[in-house]
């Protein structure tokens, strides 16, 4: 149950930081918003960590290389967000986000990619994501 109240924070804050982000962009530029969001989102992150981190920065030695990306993804949706909903609303632009999500989850599932567990596809599944779709 905890796992679907996360998935709905997600999805809202998603839609709300595209929003913001989008609006930031026309007044201060795209790359400087790229900075701005990263920036405070490394210094909110690094204060949560202080008083509730639990891991240890030490280990990301052992993790796959390719895992790093994350950040210079981070970048990307920012950029690809603050344009699609720039350029059609929040509603279109996210419809359009969803629907890529919603595949390419799906591909890294039905093949197991980067270390995924490999989920099987039945036709309930196509039918469900037709739904949503």
């Amino acid at each position: 149950m905890l796992a679907i109240l996360y998935a709905i924070i997600s999805g809202i804050s998603m839609t709300l930081q595209g929003v913001f982000n989008t609006k930031l962009e026309e007044k201060v530029g795209t790359l400087e918003t790229n900075v701005i969001v990263q920036g405070t989102a490394l210094i909110v992150t690094l204060i949560i960590v202080m008083f509730f981190g639990k891991g240890s920065f030490k280990n990301v030695k052992d993790v796959n290389k390719i895992y790093l990306l994350g950040g210079v993804l981070g970048v990307i949706i920012i950029f690809t967000v603050m344009r699609s909903i720039g350029a059609m609303g929040a509603t279109c632009g996210i419809a359009i986000i969803l629907v890529a999500q919603l595949a390419s989850a799906g591909v890294v599932d039905a093949f197991g990619l980067f270390g995924v567990e490999k989920i099987s596809f039945h036709l309930r599944e196509f039918i469900g994501i037709a739904i949503m779709i």
